[in-house]
């Protein structure tokens, strides 16, 4: 009886659609109450990988399914540089790390098994060109196309000049940011010197 219960809990919690990862409200909203819940984490069907988080151990990894898991463990994290091009696609590579950024004085999150590089953001770089927005049913907050420009200048010793130019010149091209959003971004997290002379060559 227990099996029976448990599949059929686990067969609601596939009407969540295309999302991996899920809330309790979420299974609420789908008819698994928290003690079913509890019943299915027991079994093995769903997993816990958070405080307040779960996935259906049966669910096939999407795109940005790692980039989903980091953010979740690391609530606070801003994706950034290399992940943040790559989901605002303003690069045609895909990293083989996730990309976040944590306050100077943020303790260093350990995730064993999951591929991250963290570089650290202070001032007004934690707030500026930051938004919110969602992976996989987990609140994630990113750059926004033109704060990522700017900040693979800041740290081009880190990605590399080349992609920081090559996201520059795809930003402007393909109407992801204006010069006037790159500029006041360079502004604000003191690039201009950075961006100023490439942006010029690009637009002059």
């Amino acid at each position: 009886m227990t099996g029976r219960r448990s599949e059929h809990g686990a067969s609601r919690l596939r009407n969540l659609g295309a999302r991996t990862f899920f809330r309790p409200r979420d299974a609420t909203a789908v008819g698994v109450g928290s003690r079913a819940l509890r019943r299915l984490v027991g079994d093995g069907s769903v997993e816990r990988v958070a405080r307040g988080l779960y996935r259906v151990a049966a669910a096939e990894p999407t795109e940005h399914y790692t980039l989903a898991a980091v953010c979740a463990r690391v609530p606070g994290a801003i994706v950034c540089l290399l992940s943040a091009l790559s989901v605002h696609e303003l690069t045609t590579q895909l990293p083989w790390q996730e990309w976040i950024a944590i306050p100077h004085k943020a303790r260093t999150p350990r995730l064993p098994g999951l591929p991250v590089r963290v570089v650290r953001f202070s001032g007004a770089a934690l707030r500026y060109g930051v938004v919110n927005t969602t992976f996989e049913g987990v609140p994630v907050r990113i750059t926004s196309p033109a704060r990522t420009v700017v900040d693979c200048f800041r740290f081009r010793r880190l990605v590399g000049k080349d992609v920081a130019i090559e996201a520059l010149r795809d930003a402007l091209r393909d109407g992801k940011a204006s010069v006037d959003q790159i500029w006041r971004a360079a502004d604000v997290c003191r690039a201009k010197s950075l961006v100023g002379p490439v942006l010029d060559a690009l637009t002059g």
